[in-house]
């Protein structure tokens, strides 16, 4: 072995010697001192091994997120405790005077110290060599001094941060890398500065377009400024003309207004004199008027007397006629009774036989009918009929009614709960709406996503939660438990395009949070069944399980695949209360860990049961040490983001209850048609019956009525037969003595009526004449009124004139009053100074219109240019402008082409310098893959040049291409493409083929190893072995080797040779309650020894009791 001293001199400077914890996370107290190579540290779950990798981070002055554990420092202080201590101690860095000086970092977290909320970075002190020193020192000694960089994932990895390296893009894989090739991050920093270059080249090309646009534009406004200057005196002329034509307009307008108030006063006094003359020939009008009414009235009164004559004689004369016209019609009517005495006994005669006729056929149609007794018995059969038959349609229509209310009863229900089914329908919305109500950000996201979604190329699905449809309340609550909040609010896309897109509009542009997964071309892979078909029948029948959770709802496949892939909802299991009992009773979770596949081992296995109102969940998670099965058991919470708005239960109530009503009416609808028909066949059945009665009825109103008619006519003969044996003769006499009276009547009321029309003529005659005389005067009267009224309007007409004329010679006084004042005001012309302006004035027009125009032509002038009485500075100022523009654009193209020229004095390098260590990567990282059986490559991806860029520096990046399986082509290392294992393997790598090129002295990897099979692990950990164990490059120099490495893993295969090399140095991690107190009182070489021993004792006790053994053989071999 090597002495202390020698193994001093293998530590490469800036590699850790030692780490002393105290208090940190698991450990209360622990000091051990890691190898100068590859040291693998192993120790089971929990304790302790990935906290070595926190305590180096934040050892030497990294933060939590680097870790990708938490946000506060103070948060890797053990329980309980207050303070927790990391010291390190760094290999140290040979001088230049072959001194060496070594850094012991030491620091102090202290709970109490520091903000209560943050990242607690009040809340540590650091210490180098025992001296208190700030963050700043520390990370430069760390980062300058000794090339640590525990920033950069290719030289420190750790657990939590593992996922992320694999997650790299193109872009961030070129930057990490370069970031870990030297100390000075040389060929990082020239990518930058190329970045920068370019950056500001295409800055410049847009600033040199903008001053050159500036430029035209001070040059044109210069221009116009030029024209401004000659405007603006132009204007000045225009105002001065405004002037003087104002001040003329002031007096034609005063002169103007002069002489009409001289016009106004004529006439003033030519209307007063007129007024007076009209007003006098008023009188002798009125005069005449009033005679001829005294004459109408007086001629009113006789003509009212002898209307009354004429009324009282016309009077009398009507009621003489009117009585002879009496006579005349008495005599009349005595002739006509006289002539027609001899005519009536014929024609009495004559109705005698037409009414004995009339007897004997009436008596004829009664004999034609039947028996009035026979007649009515049929009338009574029929309407005890009748009445049956109307019982049984009541009855019947009774019976169809009440059906029909049924079916119609049956239908409105079926109505109401279908439109109660389909306000439930609209579901989706309200649980919708309650999503977003929770997370506003959401809600923006999700309306982003849909107003663009013609920017992306595939359908873009989510969030994951408001796809989703759970066909029962539990389901929806175990989906909610089982699957993690950031799956259910992500978002599905069906390519890298549309991810990166998506993440970049959303979470760089927008700053929401957003969690995106990528189901290439949105296709619902087939599915591996966990169970095969014929345990699942049992399960299904005997311990009640309702199928997988992906089963239990519906999604569209991109999201299904989605949630597959991150969550395992297809190898879920989904029971019932049964499965519950069959949990707790029957030991199902063992039935469910048994493996199908004839591996031995169990599985770990997860279901899904109900008991009552409550649900729960059963985890079977098998360890990997003991391979035993450890359960839990969780109570499941009410579904909050996957609720459904009604419940799926009641919506299959709803559903349930429609198909029955349904039914019902399939089963009404017959009943009901056939009560109808048989009330109908009813109906038609009364109504022939009816029509029956009503013959009978009928027949029996004719028999009485023929029988009445049969009376009536006999009644009538006997009258006919007394009318013709009347005596005549006395009636004849009688008629005779009153038509003799009645002539005598008629001439004498004749006599008085003509003398009563005669004097009834004359009366008219004269009222005539009287009413001829009266219609003259008011002819008279009516042309007089017509002339006093024409001189009325005349006279008023020629007031109204007058008063006008009175009133506008008024206000014209005033107005030239206020004329002549203004006048005065703004163009005095009396006096020694006006005799220049009275000049100037007169030479202008004296008409106010002419006057008005031309004032109004000179404003429209002076508005048509704009005033600016600085434009004379502004057109001295634009030209000082112009003068230092055109410097500023000269000194922009000489800073253009200086830049395009250190462009291309740092590409070819760079690129050179960056070709040169991709391919020698390239090389160990083919061969390392091929070792594997499989294919890798690393490749440039070059961004793409254009006339407006370089070679788009930024979008430079690194790719992995690997090839897994021979039938396959190479693809880029994607999260999104290849499963752990694979992403695990190609970044070690990668990692490995990079390790002679890194510079930091020391690399960490924290269980990398997970999820690779035995043969991959076993091909890894060599190639880790190898590299890592390298002789020094230079023999004189013992540190001249790649550096340390600290590998962490849970596990390690057996039968790993690799591990017998002296450069490898085992760290197991005994921290727990179960081991030592103290790490002390741990001694590897004891214990090897002591393990040792009855190995070699059983070995020797089963070769000495072979046969075929010697005695002297067994003496030798016992001496050995």
């Amino acid at each position: 072995r090597l002495t202390e001293d020698e193994k001093t001199l293998l530590y490469r400077a800036g590699s850790i010697r030692r780490i002393k914890l105290k208090n940190f996370l698991t450990y209360s107290d622990v000091e051990f001192c890691p190898g100068p190579r590859l040291n693998v540290v192993i120790g089971p779950n929990g304790t302790g091994k990935s906290t070595i990798l926190c305590a180096i981070c934040l050892g030497l002055g990294g933060q939590p997120p680097l870790l990708g554990r938490a946000d506060d420092v103070r948060i890797f202080i053990m329980n309980q405790q207050d303070v927790a201590e990391i010291e390190i101690e760094l290999a140290p860095h040979h001088t230049t005077n072959n001194t060496t000086q070594s850094h012991v970092i030491r620091r102090v977290i202290d709970r109490n110290k520091g903000a209560v909320t943050g990242r607690g970075g009040g809340s540590s002190m650091y210490y180098i060599n025992d001296a208190l020193v700030a963050v700043k020192v520390v990370q430069k000694l760390v980062k300058d001094t000794y090339h640590i960089a525990i920033d950069n994932l290719c030289t420190f990895l750790p657990q939590d941060r593992v996922g992320s390296f694999s997650g790299f893009d193109a872009q961030m894989l070129l930057s990490e890398t370069q970031k870990s090739l030297s100390g000075s991050q040389h060929l990082y920093n020239e990518h930058l500065k190329l970045i920068q270059l370019e950056e500001q080249l295409l800055s410049s090309d847009s600033k040199l377009g903008s001053i050159e646009d500036e430029l035209k534009r001070l040059q044109t406004e210069n221009d116009k400024l030029e024209s401004v200057k000659q405007l603006m005196e132009q204007r000045q002329e225009y105002v001065d003309k405004i002037k003087l034509f104002e001040q003329k307009l002031a007096w034609v307008v005063f002169d103007n207004t002069r002489e009409n108030a001289l016009k106004l006063r004529e006439e003033k006094n030519a209307l007063k004199t007129k007024v007076k003359a009209a007003q006098g020939d008023l009188k002798p009008l009125q005069e005449q008027i009033g005679e001829i009414s005294n004459t109408i009235q007086k001629s009113i009164t006789r003509s009212r007397e002898f209307e009354q004559e004429v009324l009282n004689s016309r009077k009398a004369y009507d009621v003489g006629v009117r009585k002879a016209e009496l006579c005349q019609d008495d005599v009349d009517s005595a002739v006509v009774s006289y002539t027609e005495i001899d005519t009536l006994q014929r024609r009495a005669e004559g109705e005698v036989e037409e009414k004995r006729l009339k007897v004997q056929q009436t008596e004829a149609v009664v004999g034609d009918y039947p028996p009035e007794d026979e007649l009515k018995g049929t009338q009574k059969n029929h309407f005890q009929e009748m009445t049956e038959t109307k019982k049984q349609m009541v009855q019947a229509k009774r019976e169809a009614e009440r059906k029909q209310m049924d079916f119609k009863g049956k239908r409105q229900e079926k109505e109401q709960l279908a439109r109660k089914f389909t306000k439930m329908q609209d579901d989706k919305a309200r649980r919708n709406e309650r999503i977003f109500e929770r997370d506003t950000k959401l809600r923006e996201t999700y309306e982003w996503v849909n107003q663009n979604r013609k920017m992306f190329r595939h359908s873009v699905l989510g969030p994951i939660v408001c796809e989703i449809a759970t066909k029962t309340t539990n389901t929806a609550a175990y989906l909610e438990q089982h699957v993690a909040n950031a799956v259910l609010k992500s978002f599905v896309v069906e390519s890298r395009e549309d991810y990166n897109l998506l993440y970049r509009e959303v979470r760089e542009k927008r700053g929401l949070s957003i969690n995106i997964q990528t189901v290439l071309h949105g296709k619902l892979n087939s599915v591996n069944r966990k169970y095969s078909q014929g345990r699942m029948e049992i399960l299904k029948r005997e311990h009640g399980v309702l199928g997988y959770l992906d089963e239990s709802f519906e999604a569209p496949d991109a999201v299904l695949q989605a949630l597959r892939d991150s969550s395992g909802v297809d190898s879920v299991l989904v029971g019932s209360s049964k499965t519950y009992q069959s949990l707790d009773r029957e030991n199902l979770l063992d039935f469910l860990s048994k493996r199908e596949d004839g591996r031995q081992g169990l599985q770990a296995t997860c279901i899904f049961a109900s008991h009552q109102s409550k649900s729960f969940k059963y985890t079977s998670i098998i360890s990997r040490y003991s391979g035993k099965a450890s359960i839990r058991v969780d109570e499941i919470n009410p579904a909050r983001l996957l609720s459904p708005g009604v419940a799926p239960e009641e919506k299959m109530r709803i559903e349930n209850e429609i198909n029955n009503i349904d039914n019902e009416i399939k089963i009404l609808e017959p009943m009901m048609n056939e009560a109808g028909t048989e009330y109908e066949s009813l109906q038609k059945s009364g109504q022939q019956i009816s029509f029956r009665y009503k013959d009978a009825s009928k027949a029996l109103e004719e028999l009485r009525s023929a029988k009445q008619k049969v009376t009536f006519a006999k009644r009538k003969l006997r009258e006919a037969e007394q009318d013709a044996s009347k005596d005549n003769a006395n009636e004849k006499r009688q008629l005779m003595k009153v038509l003799k009276k009645q002539v005598s009547n008629y001439v004498s009321y004749l006599e008085s009526a003509s003398e009563n029309f005669d004097s009834w003529i004359e009366s008219e005659s004269i009222l005539t004449g009287i009413r001829v005389s009266e219609d003259d005067l008011h002819a008279q009267k009516t042309r007089l009124s017509h002339q006093l009224a024409e001189k009325e309007f005349q006279s008023k007409a020629l007031q109204d004139d007058y008063q006008r004329v009175s009133k506008a010679f008024d206000l014209t006084k005033r107005k030239l009053t206020a004329l002549k004042d203004n006048a005065n005001r703004i163009a005095q012309i009396t006096g020694p100074d006006g005799s220049d302006l009275k000049a100037a004035l007169d030479e202008l027009p004296a008409d106010e219109t002419e006057l008005q125009e031309s004032i109004d032509d000179a404003n429209e002038r002076v508005n048509s240019i704009h005033e600016n009485p600085e434009a004379l500075r502004n057109y001295e100022t634009q030209k000082r402008e112009i003068e230092e523009t055109k410097q500023q654009l000269e000194l922009l193209n000489e800073s253009k082409e200086a830049k395009a020229y250190e462009i291309s004095s740092k590409l070819n390098p760079w690129e050179t310098a960056l070709t040169d260590i991709v391919h020698k990567v390239n090389i160990l990282f083919a061969g390392y893959m091929k070792e594997l059986g499989c294919a890798g490559e690393i490749r440039i991806a070059k961004g793409a040049a254009s006339e407006e860029n370089f070679g788009n520096f930024k979008e430079w990046g690194m790719q992995i291409w690997v090839k897994f399986r021979e039938k396959s082509d190479l693809q880029v290392l994607s999260a999104q493409v290849h499963s752990g294992g694979e992403r695990s393997v190609s970044t070690i790598m990668y990692l490995m083929a990079m390790q002679d090129l890194m510079v930091s002295p020391f690399r960490c990897v924290d269980e990398i190893n997970q999820g690779l099979d035995e043969r991959n692990e076993r091909l890894v950990f060599k190639r880790i072995v190898e590299n890592s164990t390298l002789p020094a490059v230079n023999s004189n120099n013992p540190s001249s080797h790649c550096g340390q490495y600290f590998l962490i893993t849970p596990k390690l295969l057996p039968n790993l040779t690799q591990m017998e090399n002296e450069d490898v140095t085992i760290l197991c991690i005994f921290n727990g309650i179960h081991n030592f107190k103290h790490h002390g009182d741990w001694n590897a070489d004891n214990f090897l020894q002591w393990r040792k021993r009855p190995l070699i004792q059983d070995e020797q006790e089963d070769y000495d009791s072979s046969p075929d053994t010697t005695t002297e053989t067994r003496k030798k071999r016992k001496v050995t």
